[in-house]
C-alpha cells in the first residue's frame, strides 16, 4: 500500500513523550490510544471515512506519520483495529459441546450487532463502509473471514460426532446457524435482540439437522 509522501522516515519526539502524559502507560499503549483518538474525534467532528488520512490523523495525533506505518502498514489496518478495539472480542469457545461452542459463537454476532446500535462510532462508520469498499474488504478478510471460518469447522465437528447430519453442505448448515442473527443485526437492525436470543436459534437449528435413523 502507499504511505504518504515523508511518513516512514521522519523521527518522532512526539510518540518519545507520550508515556509522560498518559502516567504509568507504557510509550508506545499511549501513542496507538492517541492515534485511535485522533481518528475517533476527525470521525465525529464530521470528517468523511474516505478523507480521514494517515496525514490528517498523525497531525490531529501530535505524532508524526512514521509512528503510524510503524503498526500499520495504511489506514485500511488502522481502521480495523480501531473497529476492533471498540467491537466486543472475539469469543473463546469452551470446547465442552459443540452446541455450547455454537451459541457462545452466535452469542458474539448478538453482542456485536447490539454494539453497533448503542455505539455512533461503529454505527458511523459501517453506514460509511459501502463506499470505502477497500476498508471493507480488509475488515472482511482479517474479522470476518476468521470468524466464518470457524463457524465451519464447529458444523464438521457437529458432523464427525453425529450431532449433524453429514449429508449437507457445510456452508449451508453454519448459514443456517449465523442467518438468523445476521438478519436481525443487519437486514434488520431494528429487530429484537433478546438475551437467549442465540441459544434458542442454535436449539432450533440442531433440532432440524439431528442425523436421521
Amino acid at each position: 500500500m502507499t504511505r504518504e509522501n515523508g511518513g516512514a522516515g521522519a523521527t518522532d519526539p512526539a510518540e518519545d513523550c507520550a508515556g509522560s502524559a498518559r502516567r504509568g502507560r507504557p510509550r508506545s499503549e499511549a501513542a496507538e490510544q492517541a492515534i485511535f483518538d485522533a481518528a475517533i474525534g476527525l470521525l465525529e467532528g464530521g470528517t468523511p471515512l474516505t478523507e480521514v488520512s494517515i496525514e490528517k490523523i498523525a497531525r490531529t495525533a501530535g505524532v508524526g506519520k512514521a509512528t503510524i506505518y510503524r503498526r500499520w502498514p495504511g489506514k485500511e489496518e488502522l481502521f480495523v483495529d480501531l473497529l476492533r478495539s471498540v467491537e466486543p472480542p472475539d469469543p473463546v469457545l469452551p470446547g465442552d459441546s459443540v452446541r455450547g461452542d455454537l451459541v457462545v459463537l452466535m452469542e458474539s454476532i448478538r453482542r456485536r450487532g447490539l454494539a453497533k446500535r448503542n455505539s455512533a462510532l461503529l454505527h458511523n462508520v459501517f453506514s460509511q463502509m459501502q463506499a470505502y469498499p477497500k476498508l471493507w474488504d480488509t475488515y472482511h478478510q482479517v474479522v470476518i473471514e476468521p470468524r466464518r471460518l470457524l463457524g465451519l469447522d464447529l458444523v464438521r465437528r457437529g458432523m464427525a460426532l453425529g450431532e449433524i447430519r453429514d449429508d449437507l453442505d457445510v456452508e449451508l448448515v453454519n448459514d443456517l446457524f449465523t442467518g438468523p442473527l445476521l438478519l436481525r443485526t443487519v437486514i434488520r437492525p431494528g429487530a429484537t435482540l433478546e438475551p437467549d436470543l442465540a441459544e434458542r436459534v442454535v436449539d432450533a437449528v440442531l433440532e432440524g439437522l439431528r442425523p436421521r435413523d
